[in-house]
């Protein structure tokens, strides 16, 4: 038998047939869904008179039209938003399908949800009708995002048509420097390969580097793979990964339980593998990045400056950096330090872990909010909401001056209440600043938690490192 990469032994083991040279029929363990991306789907099943054999293995949450006001009982005010909602839970009700709904303890974002609750497990072909499905990769699990039309075949057949990618490993060794997180390296790893760097591959992580970051740091790494055009990204579980998964899955135990790790720790590349492409990083580079321009790839470390604008070979310049710059208010040759923001927003499926939480915690403890910041955080579940608070770092961000919200993909994407206004300038821990991406006319910054933090009490993009002398390497 020929030697195979992690990826190829995940869609040889869930193929149910082939269908050409470039396509299988793809079995779906979990199927994730949110209210924006299934009512078409519904729609076009009941059209046929089509039932959802394995309701089981789907799993519903409402969390990206939902409002994050701290109130005891929410209610989605906007009526387009709240008929998603409501047709959800009568779509799961009808065919048995577990809702997340809205005012559920547990809900939360679906990436943050899934694997808190021991539902991604490794080895596992995880999809929903986002693009953040990356995500699970952090557990060995192959997960990516679907279409509409895609979730309908889904839902009747708990299968799918899948065209197979090409492998790509990306290796990185050494050790991430004080106050550069996981966040700070993949904003490296972008820029360093492009928007489309990845395009048509699943990326594979591995590296020294890697190895020590933790989950949650994972979950982060892989979330954003899917911004280099990565069609999924994989980690291969280690003890680390296997014993978050074991923590998690209550219902994996005895002889099932020994036979599950056996098998998990045998997911991984075979020796000698050859995958499309491979790319090499030295983690010891890493610097906390921040984005200047409307993707995730125009990003320099905090204390760089923002490029020249290139040319083509008849002297033509980059007609996307203009469109940026001109977005963005900046030019060529700016510093982002000490540039003003308006707003910070702590959260999403990249960054509304708990640890997260407990890094911007540690920035703000002992500070106040600069006057004129409207500062936000945005735990990704009921269940990390909870935890904050039993830690008590709730108390210490709204000390601080910050809003604490109940938990969603709120300002995010901003099909909700949380947008910005036209010119604001965002501190962001998100994972797009495509234009128009948290409000119209707004202006986003990536960036890690803790800088995001310093930002807000600053009122200005500030070097994290003035504040975090003793960061450790791991930290995400």
């Amino acid at each position: 038998m020929s030697l195979r990469t992690l990826y190829q032994k995940l869609v040889e083991s869930h193929t149910v047939t082939r269908l050409d040279d470039e396509n299988v029929l793809l079995f779906a363990d979990l199927h994730l869904m949110n209210e924006y991306t299934s009512p078409q789907a519904f729609a076009g099943l009941h059209e046929q008179d089509r039932g959802v054999p394995l309701p089981g293995q789907n799993v519903a949450v409402v969390s990206h039209i939902i409002p994050t006001r701290p109130e005891a009982l929410r209610v989605i005010a906007d009526p387009a938003s709240a008929l998603q909602a409501s047709n959800l839970k009568r779509n799961c009700l009808r065919h048995g399908i577990p809702l997340f709904d809205t005012n559920d303890a547990l809900q939360g974002i679906e990436h943050v949800v899934a694997p808190e609750h021991g539902m991604i497990r490794p080895g596992m072909v995880v999809i929903c009708g986002d693009s953040h499905t990356t995500t699970y990769g952090a557990l060995g699990a192959l997960g990516f995002g679907i279409g509409t039309s895609e979730v309908e075949h889904v839902l009747a057949t708990q299968t799918l048509v899948y065209r197979v990618a090409r492998d790509m490993r990306i290796s990185v060794d050494g050790e991430l420097p004080p106050g550069t997180t996981a966040k700070d390296l993949i904003l490296m790893i972008i820029r360093r390969i492009g928007a489309q760097g990845a395009r048509g591959y699943v990326v594979e992580f591995r590296g020294s580097a890697i190895a020590a970051l933790s989950v949650e740091a994972r979950f982060t790494l892989c979330n954003m793979a899917v911004e280099a055009g990565a069609r999924g990204a994989l980690i291969a579980p280690d003890s680390l990964a296997i014993d978050y998964v074991l923590e998690r899955a209550a219902d994996i135990e005895g002889h099932t339980r020994e036979r599950a790790v056996a098998h998990w720790r045998g997911l991984r590349s075979d020796e000698g593998a050859v995958f499309d492409v491979e790319h090499y990083f030295d983690a010891g580079q890493a610097a906390p990045y921040v984005t200047w321009g409307t993707s995730p790839d125009q990003a320099i470390p905090v204390d760089g400056t923002i490029p020249d604008i290139p040319a083509d070979a008849a002297g033509r310049p980059d007609a996307s950096m203009q469109r940026a710059l001109r977005y963005v208010g900046l030019s060529s040759g700016d510093t982002l330090l000490g540039l003003p923001i308006q707003h910070v927003f702590i959260g999403s499926c990249t960054n509304g872990r708990i640890e997260d939480l407990r890094a911007v915690a540690g920035i703000v403890r002992g500070r106040k909010v600069a006057e004129g910041v409207r500062a936000m955080v945005v735990p990704g579940s009921g269940a990390v909401r909870r935890q904050a608070e039993r830690e008590g770092l709730d108390g210490v961000l709204i000390e601080a001056g910050f809003e604490w919200r109940k938990p969603g993909c709120s300002m995010c994407l901003a099909m909700n209440d949380d947008v910005l206004q036209p010119g604001q300038r965002c501190a962001s821990t998100t994972n797009r600043n495509f234009e128009g991406r948290q409000g119209r006319g707004a202006i986003t910054h990536l960036m890690s938690p803790a800088m995001a933090a310093a930002a807000a009490v600053t009122g200005r993009i500030t070097d994290v490192r003035r504040y975090l002398a003793g960061t450790q390497a791991g930290a995400q």
